[in-house]
């Protein structure tokens, strides 16, 4: 990578559309798009293998159709399409303007820019690849089509796949799409990434949680020999992992027969036949399987969201992570209960997408017969592909005889909430045109005739409970959303986040500039969208706790921060606030919490990382002196996460309104494991519901509450385990801080615990008065 970062350096100062992956991160979508934006922020960022290359900037993108002077031409077309239904004039539009850009020529700033670039790379194959600025964000799988050209060499090849990418902003699914979930085709411009190519001996995808049914404890590995297209396509039915996630094991395999693979050749791109000895083999080891899902564990953590991956293994054994996005479907999807059907089963296939659907059966064997689609019928297909969308959404249920739970077919439905069963192998020839059938895609059956069925949806939101549920936030643009969910208010809000972002720059940094209103006033902005999304109802904003280390990727970051081998307990937290060296970066922060609280009481705050009661003096005496005072509408809480915290909690108390436990932190200091060791996580040695880990939290909470403080939770246990959420329950938490995506459910958890809790104390009492 050194000689990679050399080769940057050399010529950042004359690129201006094209930047390396390691110039990128995920703040960069407006630049380069979901796709590279990923790339980036996984080459910088995140523990994972990505094979290296550049991005061409949106900017590029206009440059091209500005100096083509396309863009008018563009829109008159567009401007034909009165019904996005109209699948005859979407067709003839999408062709014209695709056209139209194909035959553009390309600019000579952006070739010569481009040219230097593939030189950098060692004029290698690559691959070429479009990331639209609006995809792979949730609601927006769809703004671009998301085109792959595969082993590409030559300058000349090279740019014309560019232009093709550009091309693919408007095929006809992607302008369908754009449409349909109200994208102005103005605002949606694309970057192309460029990569050195992967020798694949197989491929395929992974989701960190499970497609089927948005189980969110475990991970889902699909893959096939060669190249991984025919997996999405559906050609092939592809080998199925399922790994656990707590201790990595894998709890299912399905090895499925693989007779063809698409490979690379200098002929280009070509299917070949999988030797016998292949075809039944598993395209991966254990110890590779468990090595993939380690890296989708990462990949969620960091971007603290369930993740759809693209993998690769290379010739010589090595595993490469080809791109991520955000799982779209399951992590929006609301829990749902089917009731069970019954009747004949005619056709059995694997569970796509969940739900029940009804209709009369329409074969399509052949994309020209999607206009024969009518709202109502179930699309019975070989495989579906991006242009049968539009036919797609007319039905009421799909089924296909070929391709996995990774599919076209199953992805398009799950986003789209259509039933769908595949792989099944023979409903082409067993289903009749016209007959009725009934699809229930959570188990994968087909039934015969049109079977009447009740969808039950849980009501979470109708439970109460003692104890306040809270939910855990780190990005203010997704407030809104996340307001609406049956949470009691914001257990922590994680201020990390919007200095990484909205700030950029070290703090001390910016106070050698004298720009030290420019902090406070991004840093409020940031947290008033959180404030004012769940106003009247509390949020505990957690004072910065980034590490040295994370503090030098800010800019100009490397000037200030020393460099720790252990930054995990090195200067951070309070320590950090409290030397000279960094206090007046600290009053900034206060200062913005004050700017916030003038319109909006309902903000508290929260220290993190509290070593000694000393710290906590010094600190209240600052926030004090900034006219941050404790009171009943203002309180201070600190981060139970060093055991000292435990120790001496009666002391603590004294100049705190209650804890929070940072579960992570507390059980990697009280067990001396480090949280973040591979070897150590295979043998299950970190792990929040120890037996020392529960006794400290239990005498936490008894000693705050006989101070009257209280006490909650906002760690990742409580998100993970439902058994350890009832464990605080028991002991009488008063607050459980969790992630968007479990509120509900734990909130329900919560309640029948302390339905059992409240009968044992009330039996115990009977006894006692006998």
């Amino acid at each position: 990578m050194t000689q990679l970062f050399k080769c940057r350096m050399i010529y950042e100062k004359l690129m201006k559309y094209v930047l390396f992956f390691d110039e990128i991160t995920k703040e960069d979508v407006a630049k380069v798009g979901g796709k590279c934006a990923n790339l980036g922020e996984m080459t910088s960022r995140v523990r994972v293998p990505v094979p290296y290359g550049f991005a061409t900037t949106s900017d590029a993108y206009w440059l091209f159709l500005e100096e083509n002077k396309l863009w008018p031409r563009i829109e008159k077309e567009l401007s034909k399409i009165k019904n996005i239904n109209d699948t005859k004039t979407l067709k003839q539009v999408g062709k014209k303007i695709r056209s139209m850009i194909i035959k553009a020529r390309m600019p000579k700033v952006l070739e010569k820019e481009v040219k230097k670039a593939y030189e950098m790379l060692g004029k290698e194959y690559v691959s070429v690849r479009s990331s639209a600025t609006a995809e792979d964000l949730p609601g927006a799988s769809f703004a671009g089509q998301q085109e792959t050209y595969l082993n590409v060499k030559g300058e000349k090849k090279l740019l014309e796949n560019i232009k093709k990418c550009y091309a693919s902003l408007f095929t006809d699914r992607a302008i369908f799409y754009r449409q349909q979930k109200g994208f102005e085709h103005s605002k949606v411009a694309l970057s192309v990434a460029v990569q050195r190519m992967v020798n694949s001996v197989c491929s395929g995808v992974m989701f960190t949680l499970d497609v089927r049914n948005g189980d969110s404890s475990k991970i889902v590995i699909e893959g096939s020999w060669g190249l991984g297209e025919y997996i999405v396509q559906g050609r092939v039915t592809p080998d199925n992992f399922i790994v656990r996630k707590k201790d990595l094991k894998i709890i299912e395999k399905h090895i499925a027969d693989k007779p063809v693979m698409l490979k690379t050749t200098l002929r280009g791109v070509i299917e070949k036949k999988v030797p016998k000895k292949l075809r039944n083999k598993p395209v991966l080891s254990d110890s590779e399987i468990k090595k993939l899902a380690k890296y989708g564990l990462e990949l969620e953590k960091h971007y603290e969201h369930a993740q759809d991956v693209e993998w690769a293994k290379d010739k010589d054994g090595s595993l490469f992570i080809l791109q991520t996005r955000p799982e779209t479907v399951w992590s929006e999807k609301k829990e749902k209960e089917e009731e069970k059907i019954s009747g004949k089963i005619l056709l059995k296939g694997l569970p796509a997408s969940p739900g029940i659907g009804a209709g009369k059966v329409k074969i399509i064997m052949d994309i020209k017969e999607v206009g024969r689609v009518r709202p109502g019928d179930v699309l019975v297909t070989t495989m579906t592909n991006p242009d049968m969308v539009p036919a797609m959404k007319k039905a009421e249920a799909i089924i296909t005889d070929e391709g996995g739970v990774t599919s076209h077919a199953a992805i398009v439905s799950r986003e789209l909430g259509i039933p769908c069963i595949v792989g099944t192998s023979t409903a082409t020839n067993i289903l009749k045109e016209g007959q009725p059938v009934t699809v229930d895609g959570e188990r994968g059956f087909v039934y015969e005739g049109i079977i009447k069925a009740k969808v039950k949806k849980k009501e979470f939101k109708k439970v109460k409970t003692k104890t306040k549920i809270y939910v855990n936030i780190g990005i203010p643009e997704i407030a809104d959303k996340i307001a609406k969910k049956p949470a009691d208010g914001v257990g922590l809000m994680r201020e990390e986040f919007i200095i990484a972002t909205y700030v950029k720059e070290h703090p001390l940094s910016l106070i050698e500039k004298g720009r030290q209103e420019f902090f406070v006033k991004k840093l409020a902005e940031g947290i008033e969208k959180v404030v004012k999304a769940f106003k009247p109802r509390p949020v505990i904003l957690r004072f910065s706790d980034l590490k040295t280390n994370e503090y030098r990727e800010l800019k100009n970051g490397e000037k200030y921060e020393p460099h720790e081998h252990n930054p995990m307990i090195g200067w951070r937290g309070c320590s950090r606030y409290i030397s000279p060296e960094y206090e007046e970066a600290f009053r900034l922060e206060l200062r913005a919490v004050k700017k916030v609280r003038k319109k909006y009481k309902n903000l508290w705050v929260m220290l993190p990382f509290v070593r000694t009661v000393d710290e906590v003096k010094k600190i209240t005496r600052m926030m004090e002196e900034e006219g941050l005072k404790r009171s009943k509408d203002f309180k201070l809480f600190l981060m139970a996460e060093v055991p000292s915290n435990i120790f001496l909690a009666d002391l603590f108390s004294q100049y705190c309104d209650g804890f929070s436990i940072g579960s992570n932190d507390l059980t990697q200091l009280i067990l001396g494991v480090d949280r973040d060791s591979e070897i150590l996580g295979r043998m299950g040695e970190f792990d929040e519901r120890n037996l020392a880990v529960k006794r400290a939290i239990q005498h936490l909470i008894k000693t705050a509450h006989k101070y009257g403080k209280t006490v909650g939770i906002c760690g990742q246990a409580p998100s993970e385990y439902p058994d350890f959420t009832e464990f605080l329950v028991m002991n009488y938490i008063d607050s459980i801080s969790v992630n968007p995506d479990v509120v509900e459910k734990t909130r329900f958890i919560v309640h029948e615990a302390e339905k059992k809790r409240d009968e044992i104390a009330k039996h115990l009492k009977k006894s006692a008065k006998v």
